[in-house]
């Protein structure tokens, strides 16, 4: 990004195998997240069941767009925590409690997150779940 001696940053042409590169990327940060993020591994369970159910509900479309939503926040709060450790973790290898409280309060996004969609699930299934025990 930056090609000239003062570091300014020089934009570069579009070309479609850096989009295909960038989408790569993408994906392997993906991976390195699941591989060693055990919470991510809870979120992937959720949304595997989560979408079990919506499948055997027959959830409506209206009830899949919020689906999606909560799902998708999770999915974002753990990458942006998971980024977050990671770059707290490089800048400072040794414990610092300001780094301690940061990354703290970034798995409280995520946990803040997680239960917003539970309350979104609750809120979708439960007519679905009501009219099954009638």
């Amino acid at each position: 990004m930056f090609d000239t001696p003062d570091q300014t940053p020089v934009a570069r042409p579009f070309r479609f195998t850096g989009r295909i590169r960038s989408f790569y990327y993408a994906f392997c940060g993906i991976l390195r997240m699941i591989r060693c993020q055990h919470n991510a591994w809870i979120h992937a369970a959720a949304t595997l069941a989560v979408l079990g159910a919506g499948f055997l509900f027959r959830v409506s479309p209206a009830d899949w767009c919020w689906i999606v939503l909560a799902i998708s926040i999770v999915w974002t709060a753990e990458a942006l925590n998971t980024a977050f450790e990671f770059l707290a973790d490089a800048a400072s290898p040794e414990f610092h409690p300001l780094v301690r409280d940061a990354k703290d309060v970034a798995a409280g996004a995520v946990l803040l997150t997680a239960i917003a969609a539970a309350v979104i699930g609750a809120i979708v299934f439960w007519p679905y779940i009501e009219k099954l025990l009638r």
